[in-house]
């Protein structure tokens, strides 16, 4: 990360930085209008009913998509970027993993549970969240489509036949699982449907630090799309990257 002392872009009386502010402030409001509106016109998006029986692998042995709502009647999926067989954990879904468990506390009592999804085993999932300290429900679809179904794994024979369609038209070459995060809800019979998906910049919203550093002069602070992201753990503690 960057950590060179800031030039000012202007330097200007108060009373000139208040009149750039309200004439900001006038577009951030105008903003936050469109964003009401664009989130109401989500909210009536049509649903789409849940027919296969997806069965997961959990800690406690497996699980249905229904039991992940924890008695709830919404539930957020994570689709965390951990493949089979791979060492790696990638530095930007563990980025928005590192928000979920605080935020979750809250947004239960709002009728909302969360669960994140990967292809990994169930053993690989539970090392990953030891290290890294999560509490948050995190099961494995090793062996189910789901991942497939949602549009976040490919097979090889897709990825080479270039049919590997993600975020509803990007073509992936070579990545056999990408990120997002889907929205489920459940009836008054039980019945779980599909109701939002959103992937790659989608998920930006659910990364407070972003929406902090977006705040300040230098922004993400990036030479290249979170360039300065890592585990948690593996941050230089003193402060240097």
């Amino acid at each position: 990360m960057t950590t060179s002392p800031l030039t000012p872009t202007s330097v200007v009386s108060s009373e000139k930085w208040i009149e750039a502010r309200k004439a900001h402030l006038a577009k951030e409001k105008a903003l936050t209008r469109e964003l009401d509106a664009l989130r109401e016109e989500r909210r009536k998006l049509p649903w789409v009913k849940i027919e296969k029986p997806y069965v997961f692998k959990g800690p406690d042995g497996p699980c249905s998509l229904s039991d992940l709502f924890q008695g709830r009647n919404q539930l957020a999926v994570y689709h965390f970027m951990l493949a089979p067989g791979s060492d790696h954990i990638c530095p930007g879904c563990s980025f928005i993993a590192d928000h979920v468990d605080a935020a979750r506390l809250h947004f239960e009592q709002a009728d909302l549970s969360f669960a994140a999804i990967s292809r990994a085993p169930q053993e690989r999932i539970e090392q990953v969240k030891r290290r890294l300290g999560w509490t948050f429900a995190w099961v494995s679809s090793n062996g189910t489509d789901f991942n497939y179904d949602f549009g976040v794994s490919f097979t090889k024979e897709v990825l080479e036949a270039g049919r590997a369609i993600y975020n509803y038209g990007t073509v992936i070459k070579n990545s056999e699982d990408m990120h997002g995060t889907s929205i489920f809800a459940k009836s008054e019979k039980g019945e779980i449907f599909h109701t939002y998906s959103t992937y790659f910049r989608g998920d930006e919203p659910m990364i407070g630090a972003f929406s902090w550093l977006d705040l300040t002069p230098k922004g993400r602070n990036e030479t290249g799309t979170m360039s300065w992201v890592k585990l948690h753990d593996e941050y230089d503690t003193k402060g240097n990257q």
